[in-house]
């Protein structure tokens, strides 16, 4: 293997660990890390706030088991939580009797009727997910169609309680897709996404996600991962540099502490909420417009967590979540074009909250969770008036008592400067497939063309890929796969020669 290109990762999230692991275990000998925040992690967040066991502010859980690489390398390190059902968000899909459902009369929700109609709307939007709808959906958005579908169900659920538990369901599922409403999510292109088998949720021991960074990074030699330091502009050579020559590095990545690197390759793991903000000045020359285009497109949508610490249980034990189900919530279709225009919507901003779960080796924490829109208005706001208005929201649904938080935190992706939000969704009329390709694909496009050097900047995140969008797993995979985007480069050239 090359012994002497020299490669910058930008970024040491998942995908930029994952890649500068691969080259060094390749034996690539001049590769280093630039991470622009003060810790390596990217939209992981590992935390201790409430004591010595870990919360997550960022990603909680590998989803499946079977051919994920994530789920394969915690397991292979012991750092998987011995109870599978640890600590799972409650979604329709995993639904059971210790999920206290509350109408925001006080009244306890029948669970037979909540796991009836949850049971439907995963069988309805598993047939979206494996591509099996009808071609008169096919333009409709998420949202639309399951309105439409859950409405030529049988008459029995066509009852009000049934339809405020299926806005539940929708807005459950605006926290899976990261999207303010799924009246913005593609119907016909949720069908690339690849959810893998074995679980859902699977919980990392306690030393979190974290643990799973420090094993990626303990192949790096010493001095190869650099924080706090903010990449300015990468400018790379589309058609050649007079200035420095065919035989010299083909990138330069200028930093805003004055640093510079001259590089063979730079591999590139911003997330995309990052791109749509600053690619127009970070690229010089700028992106093709293929690339544009794409970044453009693609949706990328904010998911937030509040933490709400308690000095007491106040909810029963066998109480895994209190569920909020409002008579008419943000996704039932008639208030969400309502709010479609104007700002009444952050009046009742609280209303996406979905509900509140227990946390894993936390006995008096709650977690709840909230998207889109709402979450980033929530961002707006200081801890003390979110606790306020979640404490409010719990006395109302449940009727108990209910402290005061001794401690609340929340999240706070949207105004976070280098991820501007969480993960990647797909909008309406956005072909997934070609977008997330183009997203992927290294400049320059067509180097043998045009005579200059292959590769010079590379593509990695979990929005370059086509299935593995929103994961974890996905993002490893591309840093994995840019990784040996080089390393089979270097191998060719080495049997040519």
């Amino acid at each position: 293997m090359s012994k002497t290109a020299r490669v910058l990762v930008v970024g040491a999230g998942l995908a930029g660990l994952a890649a500068a692991a691969a080259l060094y275990e390749a034996g690539f000998q001049h590769v280093q890390i630039l991470e622009a925040t003060e810790k390596p992690g990217g939209r992981i967040d590992t935390t201790r706030p409430f004591g010595p066991e870990i919360i997550e502010l960022g990603a909680n859980w590998i989803h499946g088991q079977e051919g994920n690489p994530l789920y394969s390398l915690a397991k292979e390190h012991g750092l998987l939580h011995q109870d599978p059902l640890a600590s799972i968000m409650c979604l329709p899909t995993s639904v059971t009797p210790e999920d206290y459902f509350f109408r925001e009369d006080g009244r306890q929700m029948d669970p037979h009727e909540v796991e009836q109609i949850c049971a439907l709307f995963g069988r309805l939007t598993a047939r979206a997910f494996s591509s099996e709808l009808e071609d008169r959906f096919l333009m409709k958005s998420l949202g639309c169609y399951l309105d439409e579908a859950f409405a030529e169900e049988t008459p029995a659920h066509s009852t009000p309680e049934a339809r405020q538990i299926f806005e539940w369901c929708k807005r459950s599922e605006c926290t899976d897709e990261a999207s303010s409403s799924l009246y913005e999510v593609s119907v016909s292109q949720i069908g690339h996404y690849v959810a893998l088998k074995g679980g859902f949720f699977n919980t990392l021991g306690p030393g979190g996600y974290q643990a799973v960074l420090d094993v990626l990074m303990r192949s790096f030699p010493a001095g190869a991962l650099m924080c706090s330091t903010v990449v300015q502009q990468i400018r790379w050579m589309p058609d050649g540099d007079a200035h420095r020559g065919e035989a010299g590095p083909p990138v330069k990545v200028i930093c805003e502490d004055g640093q510079e690197y001259d590089v063979d390759h730079v591999i590139l793991t911003a997330s995309l909420g990052f791109l749509k903000e600053r690619a127009h000045s970070l690229f010089k020359p700028l992106l093709p417009a293929v690339k544009s285009r794409a970044i453009e497109s693609l949706g990328f949508g904010t998911v937030d967590k509040i933490f709400l610490q308690f000095d007491r249980r106040f909810w029963p034990e066998d109480c895994a979540g209190i569920q909020l189900v409002w008579d008419q919530g943000p996704e039932d279709a008639a208030v969400h074009a309502l709010l479609s225009h104007g700002d009444a919507w952050r009046d009742t901003w609280y209303k996406k909250i979905c509900g509140f779960d227990v946390v894993a080796r936390h006995p008096t924490v709650l977690c709840g969770w909230i998207t889109g829109r709402e979450a980033e208005h929530m961002e707006s706001l200081d801890e003390e008036e979110v606790g306020d208005v979640c404490v409010r929201l719990l006395r109302t649904f449940t009727s108990w008592p209910v402290n005061k938080p001794m401690q609340v935190l929340v999240s706070r992706w949207r105004h976070h400067p280098y991820a501007r939000g969480s993960y990647t969704y797909v909008p309406c009329g956005v072909d997934a497939a070609r977008e997330h390709r183009a997203l992927a694909e290294p400049l320059p496009s067509d180097p043998m063309s045009s005579g200059v050097k292959p590769l010079q900047v590379l593509f990695a995140g979990e929005a370059t890929h086509v299935n593995f969008y929103t994961t974890t797993h996905g993002a490893y995979m591309t840093g994995v796969r840019e990784a040996q985007r080089l390393i089979c480069y270097y191998t060719d050239q080495q049997v040519a020669a």
